[in-house]
């Protein structure tokens, strides 16, 4: 129990051994809770229900560890022969109950005193739970901000693409609204914090997985989708697209598939991945998919390599990882993003876009109403007689 608390709080990497309560407990919750939300028909309710799990998985496996704590220094007591004044005392039963009493109210540290322990022993006992309860609260109220600060700043950079990369993300979308001059800079900017954000969820979610289960503030996102669009637009950028990002795009595509794959054994998704590999029944592209894309990124005037290699390079960057995001995808009931994004007439930048062309056309609208009035006034200046 100690071990398996050190493991899940305090220890600053993944957790081992397959026998550990934190796991089994797991094991024992997701299992009917994603059968039961996969069976919600309305996609709002299903998210809802699933964005649920983490934060109550979180405080029933508190009250778990609790729980076993209670449950094991009441059976070192009735080891002990149940040594114990106790006025409601009598029966084995009773005794019993006693002894769940005695550890309930030491490892709460409540410290009634109606119950007195009469051996040596036994209070060396109570001592020492009375201690391990006290540090059992004390790590539960360090362990809660911690985990909700690594997962406001998993949610913070997922925000920002919403922006970049519409929401659902898209790698086609992220590469279509980098296209303006400086826009290469800002897409390595974008991709080098990539980079680090694919770091920090290694870090923090493999000392914590529960953060896996927390769902974001919106339907449309999730960090499983944001990584997986970061990773189809860098694989474009290595395998098809020309370009000086194209460096960058290697950096982030390395850390952030890393991160992948960590967490896929964090779950112990390797069977699942390998049949996926192996069947090559994935395929989120689809038929003429390649093509759809290419004509995308071509209207946004996005200089493609064009060579009939670039989709066997595509092809095998994506085996590289689509297996991986596909079991975990499975595995958290998430869904992965497309290619290319779907009309959305209410996309932020949609609008904001529509009404910047609105602005520009009238701007423009208004340089042509002065160049024709300057004209004018020239040729009046023009055709009046100079006086002598």
């Amino acid at each position: 129990m100690y071990l398996d608390v050190f493991q899940t709080i305090i220890l600053p990497r993944r957790p081992s051994g397959r026998f550990r309560i934190t796991r089994l407990f797991y094991l024992c919750t997701w299992g009917p809770w994603s059968f039961i939300a996969r069976r919600v028909s309305h996609k709002a309710a299903r998210e809802q229900f699933y964005s649920i799990y983490g934060p109550i998985s979180l405080l029933m496996l508190l009250g778990v560890w609790a729980l076993v704590l209670v449950a094991g220094f009441a059976f070192i007591y009735n080891g002990l022969g149940s040594p114990f004044k106790d006025p409601m005392g009598g029966s084995l039963l009773a005794s019993y109950r006693t002894d769940l009493y005695v550890s309930g109210t030491t490892i709460f540290t409540l410290g009634l005193g109606d119950v007195v322990p009469l051996s040596t022993i036994a209070r060396a006992v109570v001592v020492a739970e009375s201690g391990t309860g006290l540090g059992f609260m004390a790590l539960v109220i360090g362990y809660l901000p911690v985990l909700y600060q690594a997962f406001s700043r998993r949610e913070v950079d997922i925000a920002l693409l919403d922006a970049r990369a519409g929401s659902p993300p898209t790698a086609a979308e992220l590469l279509r609204r980098h296209h303006f001059d400086s826009g290469n800079d800002a897409l390595i900017v974008l991709l080098a914090s990539w980079e680090r954000w694919s770091a920090e969820i290694l870090e923090s979610h493999i000392s914590y997985p529960i953060l896996c289960y927390y769902r974001s503030q919106h339907d449309n996102q999730s960090w499983l989708a944001a990584m997986v669009a970061v990773l189809d637009a860098c694989a474009l950028l290595i395998a098809v697209i020309e370009g000086p990002a194209s460096r960058q795009a290697q950096l982030t595509f390395a850390m952030a598939r890393h991160a992948l794959i960590d967490m896929g054994h964090v779950f112990h998704q390797e069977k699942r991945t390998r049949q996926i590999l192996e069947e090559g029944c994935i395929d989120r592209l689809g038929s003429g998919g390649f093509d759809r894309l290419c004509d995308s990124l071509g209207d946004a005037g996005i200089r493609l390599c064009g060579d009939e290699a670039s989709t066997v390079r595509l092809l095998a960057m994506r085996r590289l990882y689509e297996p991986h995001a596909q079991a975990l995808a499975e595995y958290l009931g998430m869904g992965l993003p497309g290619w290319v994004a779907e009309p959305n007439a209410k996309d932020q930048w949609v609008v904001i876009n529509r009404l910047r062309e609105q602005a520009e056309a009238v701007l423009t609208k208004d340089r042509l109403a002065a160049a024709r009035g300057e004209v004018k006034i020239a040729e009046v200046l023009v055709e009046e007689p100079h006086e002598h």
